[in-house]
C-alpha cells in the first residue's frame, strides 16, 4: 500500500493536468449561475470604482495646488475621492454575498461527491490505498478549491481589468509611461507564471503527497493501537511517524523556499515598476508636461498596480497549490468504479436464495492465473452448506463474487435465476447478510451499529434482535446502554461482544441468504452454545454459507464443500467425507488432534 507523488512530469503535462482540474473546479461554478453572475458582475462594478481611485486622487491634489481659493472645487474633489473607495468597498463586500453561498454549497458538493465516487471504487482500490491518506485528499480538495475560486474569480479577472486599464489611462496620456508600465506588468504576471510550474511546483508536488502519506501513516497507527501496545511498540511507532514528517520537513522547508525565493524575485519587479512609474512621471513633470496631480495619479498607480500585482503572484502561487490540493479528487471523478452497475439496473428481487455458479472464470489483478477456470456449482434454496479447505483455495472469494465485490471475466453468477451483473448492487447486497469472523463497528451507538441492516427498525426490533444473539445481558450491564459508544472499529467491546453485535445485525436483516465466516470463532464455550442453537433459528428457511476453519462447527451442514486452488475436490456431509478418507478427512484429523 503506498502513496507516490510524481515530479517528473513535463511542463506540458504539468498544463494539462492544471486545465483538467480547472475545467473539473469550474464545473461547479456553472452549476448556480446566478451566484456565479452576481459574484462576477458586482465584482467588475466594484474593480471600475477601484479603477477611478488614481483618477480621483490626482483630480483632489490638482484642486488643493490651486490654493484656498479653490476650496469649493477641493471639497467636491474630496467627496469624489472618498465616494469612489465607498461605493468600490460596498459593492465589493456585496460580491462577496454572492460568493459566499457559491463557494459554501460547492465544496460541500464536491467533497459529498468525493466520498460517494471513492465508495464506489473497487475492493480490490480499497485494499491499496491508505484510507487516512484518502480522507486527507478529500478534506485538501475541498479548501484546495476555495482557494482556487477566490484567485479565478475575486483576483485574477479584476487584477487584469485594473492593471489594463491603468496602462492604458497613462498610454493616452503619456506614451512611454503607459509602455513602460504595461511590459513590467507583462514581465511580473508571465514569470509568476513560469517560474510557479517549473520551478515551485515540482516541490510542492512531493510536499503535497508526503503530508497525504503522514495522514495516512498515522491513520494505520492509530488505528491499530491495540496491536502497538500488545507489543509495547510505541516508540517504534513514534519513530515510524518521525520518519515520515522528517521527510515532509525536508520537502516542506524546500517548497516554502522556493516560493519565498519567487516572492524575493517579483518584489525586485515591482521595485523596478515604482522607480520607473514615479521616476518617468517626475521627468515629465520636468519638462511641464505632467501637474502635481498626474505625479499623485502615478504614485497611486502604483499602490494600486503593487497591490494587484502582488495579489497576482500570492494567488498564482496559491492558485497552484489549490490546484496541486484537488488533483486528486478531480482525478477520481474521471476514474470509472471498477465494479459498475449496469444501465437502468433493476433491483434485485429476494425470492428463495438460489445460487448458480455457471462456468464461472475469475482472476484477481495481480494473479497470472485465474483462481476460477469454468467454476460451476449450484446451492439449492434453503441449503446449509459449508466451505472448507487451506488459505488461498477459494473460499472467501467464492462469498465475494456472489456479493458483486468483484467483476468476473467469464461465465455467470445467478441468483434466484438473476444475473448478478445485472441487478443494482446495493440491493442485492441488502438480500445477503454476512457475519464476518473479525466485525468491524462504527464509533456509534450500540444501537445504531445493530439497527445498520435495517435503519427503520423501531428500538424494540433492535433489542428482539440482540436478544436472539444473546447481546443483550452484556448491553444491559453497560451505563448508557444501547446508546453506548463503542470507540473506533468496536475497541470497546470485547471480541465476543462485537461478534454478537455482528450477529444481531444479521437477525435484524433477515435476508434470504446468510453467510457465516466461523461467526461464533471469538465466543466462550456457554455463549457459543446458545449462539448456535440462536443461529439454528436464523437459518431456517435461508440459503447458508458457512466458511468453516473450525470442522467442529459444521457437522449438520446439509453440504460441504472441499475447496483446494479454486476447485472443489470434495462434497458430501460429514459423516460421509470423514469415512472417504480425502482431503476433509486430512483436515478433520489435524483440526481434532489440535483440539
Amino acid at each position: 500500500m503506498t502513496d507516490h507523488y510524481e515530479d517528473t512530469d513535463d511542463a506540458r503535462e504539468r498544463v494539462l493536468k492544471n486545465r483538467q482540474v480547472l475545467g473539473f473546479i469550474a464545473g461547479f461554478w456553472t452549476r448556480r449561475p446566478w451566484l456565479l453572475a452576481g459574484t462576477v458582475g458586482l465584482t467588475l462594478v466594484a474593480i471600475c470604482f477601484d479603477l477611478a481611485t488614481p483618477w480621483a486622487a490626482g483630480k483632489l491634489v490638482d484642486a488643493v495646488g490651486g490654493g484656498p481659493s479653490n476650496a469649493d472645487i477641493a471639497w467636491r474633489a474630496w467627496a469624489v475621492f472618498v465616494g469612489v473607495y465607498f461605493a468600490f468597498s460596498v459593492i465589493r463586500n456585496m460580491a462577496m454575498r454572492f460568493l459566499i453561498p457559491l463557494s459554501a454549497n460547492n465544496m460541500k458538493e464536491m467533497t459529498d461527491e468525493a466520498f460517494k465516487r471513492v465508495q464506489s471504487f473497487s475492493a480490490d482500490w480499497h485494499s491499496d490505498s491508505f484510507a487516512g491518506a484518502t480522507v486527507r485528499r478529500l478534506s485538501r480538495a475541498m479548501w484546495g478549491y476555495d482557494v482556487v475560486t477566490d484567485a479565478a474569480l475575486i483576483w485574477f479577472g479584476p487584477a487584469g481589468i485594473v492593471l489594463v486599464g491603468l496602462c492604458a489611462m497613462m498610454l493616452v496620456k503619456w506614451p512611454i509611461v503607459g509602455l513602460f508600465a504595461f511590459a513590467v506588468s507583462i514581465v511580473y504576471i508571465v514569470s509568476n507564471l513560469v517560474l510557479t510550474t517549473l520551478y515551485a511546483r515540482p516541490a510542492n508536488l512531493r510536499s503535497v503527497a508526503l503530508d497525504s502519506r503522514i495522514g495516512g501513516a498515522m491513520a494505520d497507527s492509530i488505528s491499530s493501537n491495540a496491536t502497538v501496545k500488545s507489543f509495547g511498540a510505541e516508540a517504534r511507532e513514534e519513530a515510524r511517524i518521525a520518519g515520515v514528517t522528517q521527510l515532509w520537513l525536508k520537502a516542506t522547508i524546500r517548497t516554502w523556499s522556493r516560493f519565498t525565493d519567487l516572492w524575493l524575485v517579483h518584489n525586485m519587479i515591482l521595485v523596478v515598476l515604482q522607480a520607473g512609474l514615479t521616476g518617468l512621471l517626475l521627468l515629465q513633470w520636468s519638462q511641464g508636461r505632467a501637474t502635481a496631480g498626474d505625479i499623485a495619479f502615478a504614485i497611486t498607480s502604483f499602490m494600486l498596480m503593487s497591490s494587484y500585482l502582488r495579489n497576482i503572484g500570492d494567488n498564482i502561487r496559491m492558485a497552484q497549490r489549490g490546484l496541486d490540493d484537488s488533483e486528486d479528487v478531480a482525478r477520481y471523478a474521471r476514474m470509472e468504479p471498477q465494479v459498475l452497475d449496469a444501465p437502468a439496473a433493476p433491483a434485485f428481487r429476494t425470492d428463495l436464495g438460489e445460487i448458480v455458479f455457471d462456468r464461472v472464470t475469475f482472476r484477481y489483478k495481480s494473479a497470472t492465473a485465474p483462481l476460477y477456470d469454468r467454476f460451476t456449482l449450484r446451492i439449492a434454496p434453503g441449503e446449509r452448506v459449508a466451505l472448507v479447505g487451506p488459505t488461498g483455495s477459494g473460499k472467501s472469494t467464492f462469498v465475494k463474487l456472489v456479493q458483486r465485490l468483484y467483476d468476473i471475466q467469464e461465465g455467470a453468477i445467478l441468483i434466484d435465476g438473476q444475473d448478478v451483473s445485472k441487478v443494482s448492487q446495493e440491493s442485492l447486497r441488502r438480500a445477503i447478510a454476512v457475519v464476518p469472523q473479525d466485525p468491524v463497528l462504527f464509533h456509534r451507538g450500540l444501537a445504531d451499529n445493530i439497527k445498520y441492516a435495517r435503519p427503520d427498525a423501531t428500538p424494540g426490533e433492535i433489542a428482539l434482535a440482540a436478544k436472539r444473539a444473546r447481546a443483550d445481558d452484556f448491553i444491559a450491564r453497560l451505563p448508557q446502554g444501547y446508546d453506548t459508544l463503542v470507540g473506533e472499529r468496536g475497541v470497546k467491546l470485547s471480541g465476543g461482544e462485537r461478534q454478537r453485535v455482528a450477529i444481531a445485525r444479521a437477525f435484524l436483516a433477515d435476508a434470504p441468504i446468510l453467510v457465516l465466516d466461523e461467526a461464533t470463532s471469538s465466543l466462550d464455550v456457554e455463549t457459543e452454545r446458545q449462539v448456535q442453537a440462536a443461529m439454528e433459528e436464523l437459518m431456517v428457511g435461508r440459503t447458508t454459507i458457512v466458511i468453516a476453519h473450525r470442522l467442529s462447527t459444521i457437522r449438520g451442514a446439509d453440504r460441504i464443500l472441499v475447496f483446494e486452488d479454486g476447485r472443489i475436490v470434495e462434497e458430501g456431509k460429514h459423516a460421509e467425507l470423514v469415512k472417504k478418507g480425502g482431503a476433509y478427512a486430512r483436515l478433520h484429523a489435524v483440526t481434532e488432534g489440535v483440539g
